[in-house]
């Protein structure tokens, strides 16, 4: 797989990342039109946080975290072949979006595996932090006697055009896009993305497959990998859950993730409106469609909070699971914040326990004169001659995942299921979507610590004797 990088000739990564991720919510707006209400509500929640909050507002943008905001969505799409998946890789590889995470969503009763590709540079991110989440179907999770059924369906389907394929080759070839081949490249790779109501299946073979489970039915019975989902980025979730109803939306019943109840928001809470019922044309005898309806897409919101450090992911891991064990939930709010306070609500407690990533930086107004020479960073920060912020967790939560899934399956929060220690199925199914890809699979935890190292040497290398 060639290199993409930033060359004059060609048009940046992250700008070709931004007009995609745009032309995609265009897309997604004109097919589910509930979606439109959803950005708007979201949209109102977020400038009435900013208008009443104004030391927020200031403080994105002295960290130029404002204007991502307004586009900050992530999308969800499900393949059904290695094949397709390695294809995929490389479509968004041409976007500086890389794999990053391993989610065993078999945990959840899904058959299914996936990860999230994404941009890994700070610089980046704050110009668009567009991600997709990427979900690939493991046969060996789906019954046996549907192996023949699936796999005649998908090898005659092929979800890339011609010219997309030869417009990733022509990147890949020459390390970028022109601005003309990159508003091809962007019309023909949405292609693959778009809804399509005509089933690849019959009534008969796709009741079949949703059977065995509504997610399949998805990824196999349709010719595209169409956006199951599109998730804009929320400052207040409560807010938006409290608000889905006067704009028309079907919310789902509880908000997954984290308690919001805190001074320090950290991971990812999340939130949907129910899937919306789409009409099918199913393949009928003699070539005459037979109508039908198909239950799968929907629109998500989300509220991101601080990246946790292993020892931080530990203690949360280990609140949850304290949690399920005694049967309270997170719609059980009052019961699981009080799990929950146990994890320290400041950042300089997170700081100084080594629970958050942080981002260090030079503030444009800070003391004058210099602090003595070789200050350490703690003397730093005591100083005013050096601040941090969190660093936005990038990535998903399997169990938050699973739990937006099965709503929108019909199946609330069934079977949900959490690793126990020295379980190595995870490893295994690594390996498999690994091989897939065609690329080894980022560890998130490497990510986020080398974003912190890197802010950190800036720092002290601004302060050197």
């Amino acid at each position: 797989m060639g290199s993409i990088t930033d060359k004059p000739q060609y048009v940046a990564p992250s700008m070709i990342r931004h007009q995609f991720s745009n032309a995609m919510s265009c897309i997604y707006k004109a097919e589910v039109p509930l979606y439109s209400n959803l950005l708007s509500l979201v949209s109102d929640v977020n400038n009435s946080i900013l208008e009443r909050d104004l030391s927020l507002k200031q403080h994105l943008e002295e960290t130029d975290q404002f204007s991502r905001l307004q586009y900050e969505r992530h999308g969800a799409i499900r393949l059904g072949t290695a094949s397709e998946m390695a294809t995929m890789a490389r479509f968004l590889s041409v976007m500086d979006m890389h794999p990053v995470g391993y989610y065993d969503l078999s945990l959840a009763s899904l058959p299914v595996h996936a990860t999230c590709f994404r941009t890994l540079d700070l610089d980046s991110l704050n110009k668009n932090p567009f991600r997709l989440f990427v979900s690939l179907l493991r046969p060996s999770l789906i019954p046996e006697a549907l192996h023949s059924l699936v796999g005649g369906i998908l090898s005659k389907r092929a979800i890339f055009s011609r010219r997309t394929l030869e417009l990733i080759q022509i990147a890949e070839d020459q390390g970028g896009l022109s601005p003309a081949q990159v508003s091809e490249y962007i019309s023909n790779g949405l292609e693959t993305f778009k809804w399509t109501r005509t089933s690849t299946a019959t009534t008969t073979e796709y009741q079949m497959l949703k059977s065995s489970s509504p997610l399949l039915a998805d990824i196999v019975a349709f010719p595209t990998a169409h956006i199951n989902h599109l998730t804009p980025r929320t400052l207040d979730i409560e807010a938006v859950q409290a608000g889905m109803k006067s704009y028309g939306l079907p919310m789902k019943e509880s908000i997954e993730g984290p308690p919001g109840d805190r001074n320090c928001l950290i991971l990812l809470r999340q939130t949907s409106f129910k899937a919306m019922e789409d009409e099918v044309l199913f393949l009928g005898d003699g070539g005459a469609g037979v109508e039908g309806r198909h239950c799968a897409r929907f629109g998500e919101v989300e509220q991101r909070g601080a990246a946790l450090t292993p020892k931080g992911r530990k203690l949360y891991d280990d609140l949850v699971g304290e949690a399920r064990a005694r049967g309270i939930g997170p719609e059980m709010t009052e019961a699981y914040a009080k799990i929950f306070a146990r994890f320290p609500d400041s950042w300089d407690a997170l700081r100084k326990e080594n629970l958050a990533w942080l981002r260090y930086y030079i503030p444009e107004s800070r003391p004058h004169g210099a602090p003595g020479p070789g200050a350490d960073l703690d003397t730093l920060i005591a100083g005013g001659w050096v601040k941090y912020e969190p660093i936005t967790y990038e990535d998903f939560l399997p169990l938050s995942a699973a739990g937006i899934f099965q709503s929108n399956l019909g199946r609330e929060r069934e079977g949900l299921k959490s690793y126990e220690p020295g379980d190595d199925s995870g490893d295994h199914g690594r390996g498999e979507l690994v091989n897939a890809i065609g690329l080894d699979i980022h560890d998130e935890m490497v990510v986020y610590r080398d974003l912190q190292e890197k802010s950190i040497k800036e720092c002290l290398y601004n302060f050197r004797p």
